[in-house]
């Protein structure tokens, strides 16, 4: 069998295996948010009398738990190995040995669209302890560093490696003008796959840099959706290295085209954006977001080397591109509409938080960036194109400007892995807060939704000791917050004889910690009062 048999073959196995196990990734990706804790027992700040049977954390979606640990009132530290994963609640086994005092319980779990997401629980056994332990959530600047770097290097190999062999078979058509560059970019991309699971799975631990072979920081890097993002990306890096060097052209043509939808399609697969609802519209967005700005910025090089070297090529390939490339920059422009409007949902939250400031000032690069695509357009690329010197000098410029703005808006979406878009913060917002309150006879699972101030409705699922439904009379709801000058608040609560009993013409104009009081009347001659708190977040 010849080489070019050989070569062949490897290809076209390397095709099916790709396309294998992107059909697979799609049929088996779930929906997938940012998740939020949603409720806690004990609650944050409750003083039990008791040590509790279980602990248990809620949360808005499904998680996976990487550390879980009790810092003692003495400041020791212990970990929590035993706990059972039941649907969004993580149920924790208590050490056997916890005396009186205040305790953190310290969780870092993460979510399904790879993201970690930590907190802290500080409850008393007793009576409170004279200063609760320090538990300071400390974040590790160098692997934060190291996993910006990764992700731009992933980002450049993809648009500029993957979007580079992509232009140089259809727009080039010419694959030596800018083979050494693209081949960089590719590798470039292939060593940064490798680097962003180990710094996904060092930053989702909170571990540091010496814990780089530990088989947990690849398992936790490799353990959510970012995982098929960086196979996906992997097999497209691969399918673009063979175009690179395939002999046969149309094979080339075959392997980048499916190297750049691939690629794309990797995106589509974790993230933020990703994640969000309605994923019918989301999904697509980002994938044809990706596509759209590769073909663009992969092509920007090579016609800048063929132009600077007097290709040719380069006069005929800028003609192909400045047709096709509208519609390129079209979907582009469509689909980061889409994705910008979906993630800050509101245009006062876009100075309000950190990732919206990002996305400020991605669009004024953005912004400069068309401007110089129109210049190149509309001034620069017919008379290039037709062998003008001083046009083809400034065109080579003008594209080294857009290279390095495209470098920087590359940079910004590789810093929004560490900030939660307006969106995600409204979800964890709108979830409820809950409280457990009970006394000798009687028991209630208080829930006031949304979790924030404002309007809300609160309800009650009233129990006996044992668990059961119990037949209350009358149940009037009676909120308060001191510290804020807010006297009760009566309201009484109606329901529909399932047990549970509501309120829904209630407000709570302030956030931070609510007393609920329920007075129960269980007969015509027993009033039983039970009370306990409940956070509202801003």
């Amino acid at each position: 069998m010849n080489r070019s048999n050989l070569g062949r073959r490897f290809s076209a196995c390397c095709r099916n295996a790709l396309l294998a196990f992107c059909a697979w990734v799609c049929l088996s990706t779930a929906v997938m948010a940012h998740a939020s804790l949603t409720g806690a027992m004990p609650q944050d700040g409750t003083v039990l009398q008791t040590v509790p049977e279980k602990f248990s954390l809620s949360f808005s979606e499904p998680v996976s738990p990487l550390v879980l640990s009790l810092v003692k009132p003495d400041g020791s530290s212990v970990a929590l190995p035993d706990f059972a994963l039941r649907d969004r609640t993580l149920a924790i086994a208590p050490p056997a040995d916890l005396g009186s005092g205040t305790y953190v319980l310290s969780w870092r779990v993460i979510s399904e669209d790879g993201h970690p997401v930590s907190g802290s629980i500080i409850f008393s056994i007793g009576a409170p302890s004279s200063a609760p332990p320090d538990v300071a959530d400390v974040v590790d600047l160098k692997v934060r560093g190291a996993l910006w770097l990764a992700k731009l290097g992933l980002y450049a190999g993809f648009f500029f490696g993957v979007g580079g062999i992509f232009a140089l078979n259809v727009f080039m058509r010419d694959r030596s003008v800018a083979r050494a560059f693209v081949g960089l970019m590719i590798v470039l991309g292939l060593v940064s796959v490798v680097t962003s699971v180990v710094f996904q799975g060092l930053d989702a631990l909170a571990a540091p840099f010496a814990r780089f072979a530990d088989p947990q920081v690849w398992k936790a890097g490799l353990g959510t959706s970012f995982g098929s993002t960086v196979l996906v990306m992997a097999g497209a890096l691969v399918l673009s290295g063979l175009a690179l060097f395939s002999p046969n052209a149309r094979l080339s043509r075959l392997d980048s085209v499916m190297a750049l939808l691939s690629g794309s399609l990797s995106f589509a697969l974790s993230g933020h954006a990703s994640t969000a609802e309605p994923q019918w519209l989301m999904r697509p967005s980002v994938f044809l977001h990706a596509a759209s700005i590769a073909i663009w910025t992969g092509a920007l090089v090579p016609l800048g080397l063929a132009f600077r070297n007097n290709a040719t090529t380069a006069g005929p390939a800028l003609i192909r591109f400045s047709r096709f490339i509208p519609l390129a920059v079209l979907a582009m422009v469509a689909a980061g509409t889409i994705l910008a409007v979906v993630q800050v949902r509101h245009p006062s939250a876009l100075l309000q938080t950190a990732y919206a400031n990002l996305l400020v000032f991605k669009l004024v690069l953005v912004a400069i960036l068309l401007l110089l695509a129109a210049i190149n357009r509309w001034r620069l690329t017919q008379r290039a194109a037709t062998g003008h010197q001083d046009d083809a000098r400034h065109l080579v410029r003008t594209i080294a400007a857009e290279t390095l703005l495209v470098l920087l808006v590359l940079g910004i979406a590789a810093a929004w892995r560490f900030t939660p878009p307006p969106r995600a913060l409204a979800v964890a917002a709108e979830q409820p807060a809950s409280a457990h309150i009970h006394s000798a006879k009687v028991m209630a699972e208080v829930t006031v939704k949304p979790g924030r101030a404002g309007p809300v409705t609160a309800s009650a699922v009233i129990m006996r000791d044992d668990f059961g439904p119990h037949s209350a009379k009358e149940v009037i709801f009676v909120f308060s917050q001191p510290t804020a000058g807010i006297e009760p608040i009566r309201r009484k609560a109606l329901t529909s004889g399932d047990g549970t009993w509501r309120v829904s013409d209630l407000v709570l104009p302030v956030s931070g910690q609510w007393t609920v009081r329920l007075d129960i009347l269980i007969n015509d001659f027993e009033l039983t009062r039970i009370d306990g708190t409940v956070d509202l977040k801003p």
